[in-house]
Formats: structure tokens, sequence, C-alpha cells
């Protein structure tokens, strides 16, 4: 079969919309989203009651703002495309902030509703990563921390990523224990669980359709490719 030719950069906006519906049809669930993005949705639940502007998509890229300083500091150096890796945390920001709004009003008062918003969620984000994955757009900041930091200290990139996503939890089931109280935890659930047993799975699956289906070309070229 041959192949069809898709342009990175087209692939770059797919996976972004395609990530932020999945986002808004997992947070629509009430089931749990997944480790990295749970602790900016708890921070946005609980800023929004007092600052209503405070949106989930700002809360993310106010979040990696502050792991982009973590990063640098760790270790101790700056490069020009940590700034692309911050634009697309603040445009994926808005892509989520507008596929949450078209979502608002879809009803979601059913458990079966619920089970299928999340199961069509977690499909069509991974659906989306995949994409990004296949682009030579700089990720967010939520994946240039892991990258960087395997670079940086010569570390096998599977256990790092672990140690993170861990981090992750425990900071997100922290802060909501810290800002809601003793009970069941905001933004985390068994749907977070399923995300973090099967998500790698997914995603190597569309990789691997998206290789047959297509071959990637760039539209813009920069200079010292």
């Amino acid at each position: 079969m041959k192949k069809i030719g898709l342009y990175e950069e087209l692939a770059y906006v797919l996976g972004l919309m395609l990530l932020g519906f999945g986002t808004a049809f997992m947070e629509k669930s009430d089931f749990g989203l997944s480790m990295i993005v749970a602790p900016a949705y708890i921070l946005h639940v609980k800023i929004s009651k007092y600052l209503p502007f405070f949106s989930f998509g700002m809360s993310g890229y106010v979040l990696q703002t502050f792991l982009l300083i973590v990063l640098c500091l760790i270790i101790r150096r700056f490069k020009l495309r940590y700034l692309m890796s911050f634009a697309t945390a603040v445009i994926y920001g808005f892509v989520l902030d507008a596929c949450v709004f078209i979502c608002t009003n879809i009803a979601s008062d059913h458990l079966a509703l619920k089970i299928t918003y999340y199961i069509v969620g977690l499909i069509i984000s991974d659906a989306g990563l995949a994409f990004l994955f296949k682009t030579y757009v700089s990720p967010e900041v939520y994946d240039l921390f892991v990258k960087e930091l395997t670079e940086r200290f010569n570390l096998k990139l599977s256990s790092v990523k672990t140690i993170y996503d861990c981090c992750s939890l425990l900071i997100a089931i922290m802060l909501s224990f810290i800002l809601f109280g003793f009970k069941l935890p905001v933004g985390v659930g068994i749907g977070t669980v399923v995300c973090a047993v099967i998500n790698g799975t997914l995603i190597g699956f569309f990789t691997g359709i998206y290789n047959k289906l297509f071959t990637y070309k760039r539209l813009l070229r920069i200079k010292g490719d």
C-alpha cells in the first residue's frame, strides 16, 4: 500500500487537537486524568474558585513554567529550544481550554456515558501523542524534562520516565489532600491507574499504524537540520 505524505507541521496540529479533546473527555468522565496533567487540573479546580479566569489550560503552562525553571537549575544550563517547548505548552493550553469549552454542555449524568467518555478520551489522547512524537517541534515541558535529564546525566530513559510519572502521581495526591482535605482525590482515580498501565502500549499501537499509513516530510526547513 502506498503511504500518504504527511507534513510534520500538520501532525503537530492534529496531535495537539486530539490530545486536547482526549483530555477534555477524560475530565468529563470524572474517572481521573493521567498522572502528568493531574497536578495542573487540581490547581485549576482550587484556584479557579477565587480566580475564575484561571483555566485548566492556563494552569498547565503555569505549572510547566515552574517545571522548566527547576530543569534549568538541575542541569545548570538553558537552551533556546526550551522556549519552543514552553510555546508548545502555551499553545496546547489554549487548545485544551477550547476543547473543554466545546464539551461543556455534553451530558455526563450516567455511568455508561462516563465510561464511554473515558475510553474515547484515552484513545484519542494517545492517538494525539503518537502524532506529536513524529514531529520535529519541541514537546511540552513535561516530556522535555524527562528527555533532558536522561541526556544530561546519561540515565536510562525508561527509568527516568517511571520515576517522573510516580513523582507526578504522588504530587497530585498530595496536592489534592492539601487543597481539598482527606477525601477522594480530585483529578486522580481509577482512570489514572489505567493510563499508567496502558498508555505506552496504546501510543506504540498508534505509532505502528501511522508508520504504515504515512511518510513524514517537512513544510518548513530549519537551518542546521
